[in-house]
């Protein structure tokens, strides 16, 4: 069976992760969409509200698995979960160049976990979470919103913004 672990922080879930997460659930018999929990960084939205909102946006996908983790590298919660893919996008030169070395390391440390790196279509392919949240704001940030993210990410920064 051939197993993949697609992680990331998912704060907030883009377009460009949704991909990626549909190209996997192709490519592999199962994949598991984990949220990598780093507790030194400020995150927009809770663990649950991300498995929430990825639950939410891929409910087309009934085999997917949505967890996370926390305080431990990638390849030993992919060695964990008996994966044997590690699935990891690259969108610009210096994603290449961290995840190749990356891929290295993780060879190290977990010899049997291979790292199969997609490469997204040009329209999504400059998205990304920091973005996103960076649009959030000025007027008519909504509608601009929309085309970036699926519609369960939207709504939330949407109620987000109507709380205060």
């Amino acid at each position: 069976m051939k197993r993949a672990v697609y992680a990331g922080s998912f704060d907030p879930v883009t377009n460009g992760h949704l991909w990626m997460i549909e190209q996997g659930y192709e490519l592999f018999d199962e994949m598991i969409v984990a949220i990598g929990v780093n507790p030194d960084k400020r995150s927009t939205f809770t663990v649950e509200e991300r498995e929430q909102m990825l639950h939410e946006c891929t409910r087309h996908l009934p085999k997917l698995r949505v967890a996370h983790f926390e305080n431990q590298f990638l390849v030993n919660y992919a060695q964990s979960v008996n994966a044997n893919f590690i699935l990891r996008g690259i969108r610009t030169a210096s994603d290449y160049e961290f995840e190749r070395t990356m891929r290295y390391v993780n060879s190290d440390l977990v010899p049997d976990i291979d790292t199969v790196f997609l490469m997204p279509p040009r329209q999504i392919a400059e998205v990304s979470s920091t973005m996103i949240k960076g649009l959030v704001g000025p007027v008519g940030w909504e509608q601009v919103l929309k085309q970036y993210v699926p519609p369960p990410v939207h709504r939330r920064f949407i109620e987000m913004t109507l709380k205060g």
